[in-house]
């Protein structure tokens, strides 16, 4: 049996770090059209994020996953997937390193806005289309609201993979 997470905001909760449903201010100017005409106001919204990222620590959702080795497909640019150890891949991109948060907008898949192209995903729906019916896709904190987080529970539900959701406080 093999088992996948796919994890969105909800499992960074508990280290501090609200979701984008929570926030609709800053999930609005999270879009390549507004880095693009407003980069001043893009940059302090980048700047803000990754201020709140970099005081968040991995939670026991995140060490879990990294001490059973759990292969991880995730919407999260907050990096403490990584910091557990883990390699997941990841959806969304990275937040831009310390010395680019001037020309963030200007960045191109750190983060991957809405508006840019997301390579990943064919690499994600690739690892859920090799799932079997005796695996799990284990869903942690990715609400229904992306066509990625949609398109991946589909496709292990019409391969009669078992998909098992863990989602409090996720679609708020």
């Amino acid at each position: 049996m093999k088992i996948i997470a796919f994890t969105g905001a909800g499992i960074s909760k508990a280290s501090g770090i609200s979701t984008f449903m929570e926030q609709p201010e800053v999930r609005e100017k999270l879009h390549r059209s507004f880095a693009i005409k407003h980069p001043n106001e893009y940059n302090e919204v980048i700047k803000e994020m990754k201020k709140v990222i970099d005081q968040a620590k991995p939670n026991d959702a995140h060490h879990a996953l990294a001490e059973y080795d759990v292969d991880i497909i995730t919407m999260n640019i907050d990096g403490l997937h990584e910091a557990c150890g883990s390699k997941p891949l990841c959806l969304h991109g990275m937040m831009p390193k310390t010395e680019d948060l001037d020309i963030a907008y200007k960045l191109v898949g750190s983060p991957i806005l809405y508006g840019d192209p997301a390579p990943n995903y064919i690499k994600a729906i690739e690892q859920v289309l090799n799932l079997s019916k005796e695996d799990v896709l284990l869903v942690i904190g990715a609400s229904h609201s992306t066509m990625i987080a949609i398109e991946l529970r589909d496709i292990a539900l019409s391969n009669q993979v078992r998909v098992i959701e863990i989602q409090r406080d996720s679609l708020t």
